[in-house]
């Protein structure tokens, strides 16, 4: 395919993934609008002041980059899941797969739909955010903008596995509810690991997600509990084993060829 092709055909399934989520916007943007209103009302306004400081910021400025990213997370994740398992459901992702159309940009374009949803859920999200508390001066916006690409692009990787082995839709559901909702609890978006025993404190480390809400708090706050070179290390590991696998899952038809 020449490369105008190529754009043609990436540039068709973003429009299909952006149609599809905004055209349920009430189901797809604005629940994690309320739900995230709620975390700041709840934890912010109701136990933060309870808890007073915390990093050299009140509560409430503190969980304010994790609550975002936890958004960012969970709509990049789902959008892709949900997405990717109803063209297998419907059974015109057979379509794309005997076009003369890379798998390689098969998987960018789903990607880039995660991307979307979970920029435009974290720019709502930080509005609804700034509503509650003024957050200080960006501390390093490279370092938030490259995070947010990065996370978003990972979990939508992670989406894209998960609807290519869903059987069903409540498989769907599985990942999010029994792995992802306790990594992104126990991932530092509520509290600092430098408040737990050192041997929590370094089983916390192998939680992925921890590094990744730590980055996001430097790049907005200028602290955090890792590394940031940690953290840029662990997420790009990430994305190059989990688009490895998909390519490869992907080219041998799993969960789709028969």
């Amino acid at each position: 395919m020449t490369a105008e092709q190529l754009f043609v055909a990436y540039r068709t399934i973003i429009i299909k993934e952006i149609t599809r989520f905004m055209r349920i916007w009430s189901q797809t943007i604005l629940p994690a609008a309320i739900s995230m209103a709620l975390y700041f009302v709840i934890f912010g306004n109701l136990i933060g002041p309870r808890i007073g400081v915390m990093g050299g910021f009140s509560y409430m400025e503190f969980i304010a980059p994790g609550i975002i990213m936890m958004s960012i997370i969970n709509n990049a994740y789902s959008n892709v899941s949900s997405s990717f398992f109803g063209a297998r459901f419907q059974h015109h992702v057979e379509e794309m797969l005997i076009a003369p159309i890379p798998n390689w940009l098969i998987l960018t374009g789903y990607v880039s739909g995660g991307v979307i949803r979970g920029l435009l859920v974290g720019f709502i999200v930080t509005a609804v955010a700034l509503f509650f508390t003024g957050l200080p001066q960006l501390h390093s916006p490279l370092i938030v903008l490259a995070i947010v690409i990065l996370t978003s692009v990972l979990f939508s990787l992670g989406g894209f596995l998960n609807g290519m082995f869903a059987r069903n839709f409540d498989d769907i559901s599985i990942i999010p509810t029994f792995v992802l909702t306790p990594l992104i609890y126990l991932g530092g978006v509520f509290y600092s690991i430098d408040l737990l025993p050192q041997l929590w404190q370094s089983v916390s480390l192998a939680n992925p997600i921890l590094y990744m809400v730590n980055a996001f708090r430097y790049g907005i706050l200028g602290v955090s509990d890792i590394s940031i070179h940690s953290a840029f290390f662990i997420i790009l590991l990430f994305i190059a084993l989990l688009s490895s696998l998909c390519l490869y899952l992907l080219h041998r038809g799993a969960g789709i060829k028969t």
